[in-house]
């Protein structure tokens, strides 16, 4: 599956928002779809970095030797989940917000990593 497809796909989730495939070296989005006046991607994807990078440093410092699955942001009104792919797919995560009330994120969470699965960069 390529990006464009995999992003599509990470849409079509009950309650999906906006969803970007971001490289966590730069910050930079390698795609993005959906956003809009209350949700901006870029700035989304830029601030999402941050969390997986404060999370991989915390790991290295405590020495623990294990790896993010995903990381859940709950909001009010939103649920955001960023999902750090694994071995071969580079430091690359999925960030996913979701319409809290209509999510289900259980659901999301195991769409994502089907997403993942199935993801070729």
């Amino acid at each position: 599956m390529n990006i464009e497809t995999a992003l599509k796909e990470a849409m079509a989730i009950e309650g999906a928002m906006g969803a970007a495939l971001v490289d966590y070296d730069s910050g930079m989005s390698l795609g993005s779809l959906g956003g809009g006046p209350e949700l901006d991607l870029e700035i989304a994807a830029a601030g999402s970095t941050e969390v997986v990078r404060a999370e991989v440093r915390t790991l290295e410092s405590l020495a623990i030797d294990d790896s993010v699955e995903d990381i859940l942001i709950t909001l009010n009104r939103q649920y955001n989940l960023i999902r750090v792919l694994g071995r071969g797919h580079g430091r690359l995560f999925l960030y996913l917000a979701l319409n809290r009330e209509r999510a289900n994120l259980a659901l999301a969470r195991h769409h994502l990593r089907r997403i993942e699965a199935e993801l070729s960069v």
